[in-house]
């Protein structure tokens, strides 16, 4: 048996897009004139725009609807994510998916993302020619902690479950993972926080742990 794909989530293991939608959503709260307090702002993690925008609705009686607000939040996102400095790949994260590459490994994106972020993420960091497949999960049935989006990835890949291998960081992509029955290593950052690592089947903060030869051992 041996690792013959590796199935990626982008943001938090690729990117960091968190702190650019904190930026474009203060950004929109400052326009909209609401003020929304740190723990409202927390309530908000993991939630698509859509519901975010009707509770700021319903919070403070506005008189816009969900659509308005969403495009007020990405045309500001949109701008820092093309503008921001700060704003990069996750260290080490392109020699691991060159290493990848070289290796023969099929990569394929498996992203809660919609598809437009993940091709404008793909395009700033020139990713396009080392993935063979990438999945949108605003375009499936089924969100993660499900395991589909993890499923039909190593369907795209043409790989066995067993020869696959997926990188996560969060608590409900490790879950899906476990569901879908794939090996799960679990990227923990410094901007990683309140997630569950239990049931990952190992655990780094450098992504150099995840090099073929060190993890060989499990496949």
């Amino acid at each position: 048996m041996s690792l013959k794909a590796v199935l990626l989530d982008m943001d938090g293991v690729i990117v960091d897009t968190e702190p650019l939608h904190r930026k474009a959503y203060f950004k929109t709260f400052d326009q909209l004139e609401v003020s929304v307090s740190e723990s409202l702002y927390t309530s908000f993690t993991g939630a698509s725009t859509k519901r975010v925008c009707e509770t700021l609705i319903s919070e403070f009686s506005l008189s816009h609807n969900h659509e308005d607000i969403a495009t007020i939040k990405r045309a500001h996102f949109k701008d820092y994510f093309y503008n921001d400095e700060e704003f990069d790949l996750i260290p080490g994260v392109r020699k691991l998916i060159e290493h990848y590459y070289e290796n023969g490994i099929t990569l394929i994106l498996a992203s809660s993302a919609t598809m437009t972020t993940i091709n404008m993420v793909f395009e700033k960091f020139g990713l396009e020619k080392y993935f063979s497949g990438k999945i949108s999960g605003a375009d499936l049935k089924e969100s993660k902690p499900h395991p589909e989006i993890f499923l039909k990835s190593a369907e795209i890949a043409g790989k066995n479950t067993e020869n696959c291998m997926v990188i996560e960081d969060s608590t409900n992509g490790i879950l899906a993972a476990h569901r879908a029955n794939i090996f799960c290593a679990a990227y923990k950052s410094f901007h990683t926080h309140n997630q569950d690592y239990s049931l990952a089947n190992i655990i780094v903060s450098d992504y150099s742990e995840l090099e073929v030869g060190k993890i060989s051992k499990f496949f």
